[in-house]
């Protein structure tokens, strides 16, 4: 099969940790064991979240004063070089010595009205206490709460196109596994312009969710299955409540018509959705450590079309 494999943010760093190069590569080990055996089996597409890491650059730019902060669009692109190589290099430690590996920079279209660029949602960097979210609302940032604490929450506006779906196919069909949309990708619309093609590529102050762009990126490739990996086992109904329970099947409609927080389990069910319902495949949701489980439907949550209760 064809299948497209998004690692959470968990994949790289878990709640909590400090967000050193050292942790980093160890769960990127740990993921890439999981992922191995897919990619020995399956043709696999690997991408990747970067809240903690973008927003981690984005305060080292902040802290330098001696030239403006870098832009998201930028600090996006380090992230998927940064990330892109540590799961290269991880799954290659994990794979046979001829397997090839690639990692790509992927830009990915947004329409300049989209409605995110509104009403930020998507958290980035670390965790803060309300005094210190308080105080770096100064830098012109907009924070939310997250659990005990506050993040630091950006645009996220709905991935329209994606870049170099091409050479991606190129790799695929030589047997490559290939790491790309890293954090979503990058960012970029068109704007007019008096340049020959009346039109110029520039990038965006954003950060695009990197489910829904995974799930663009799956049906774009014709994939059989897209598997959302993240530090949960399942998708819940009443989630934080004494009544919660995990849904171990449902169809698209049964998971619309309900609410999930908007910052996290949100778009992940509805990039399952989406791309349940444009391809017919199945969808998967659930922990990184049950990653072929989740691909036979024996573990986390699947989303397909058939007629399946919620249980």
């Amino acid at each position: 099969m064809r299948v497209v494999v998004a690692l959470g943010g968990n994949a790289l760093l878990q709640r909590g940790q400090p967000l050193t190069a050292e942790n980093q590569r160890i769960n990127a080990r740990t993921a890439c064991r999981a992922l191995a055996p897919l990619a020995l089996e399956h043709e696999l597409v690997v991408s990747h979240g970067n809240g903690p890491q973008v927003g981690l650059l984005a305060l080292e730019a902040a802290a330098y004063t001696e030239v403006e902060p870098y832009p998201l669009d930028v600090l996006g692109a380090q992230t998927e070089g940064m990330i892109g190589y540590i799961l290269q290099q991880e799954l290659g430690n994990e794979l046979p010595f001829d397997k090839r590996l690639a990692s790509l920079l992927t830009l990915v279209e947004v329409d300049a009205d989209d409605p995110a660029f509104e009403n930020p949602t998507k958290p980035v960097g670390p965790m803060y206490t309300r005094d210190d979210a308080d105080a770096a609302t100064g830098k012109g940032w907009t924070f939310k709460p997250d659990g005990d604490g506050y993040r630091r929450v950006v645009p996220s506006p709905v991935p329209q196109r994606i870049f170099g779906l091409e050479p991606l196919e190129w790799l695929l069909d030589r047997g490559c596994v290939v790491v790309c949309a890293g954090g979503g990708g990058i960012p970029v619309m068109y704007v007019d312009e008096a340049v020959p093609a009346g039109r110029r590529l520039v990038g965006v102050e954003a950060v695009i969710d990197k489910d829904l762009a995974s799930a663009l990126l799956a049906i774009d490739l014709h994939a059989d299955a897209l598997v959302i990996a993240t530090d949960v086992d399942a998708v819940y109904a009443d989630w934080g409540t004494p009544e919660q329970r995990a849904i171990r099947r449902a169809a698209p409609a049964e998971l619309e018509a309900t609410a999930f927080a908007e910052g996290s389990m949100g778009p992940k069910v509805c990039a399952a959705c989406m791309f349940a319902e444009r391809t017919g495949g199945a969808a998967a949701i659930g922990s990184i450590t049950e990653i072929e489980a989740l691909l036979r439907g024996e573990a986390g949550t699947t989303i397909a079309l058939a007629e399946v209760q919620a249980t």
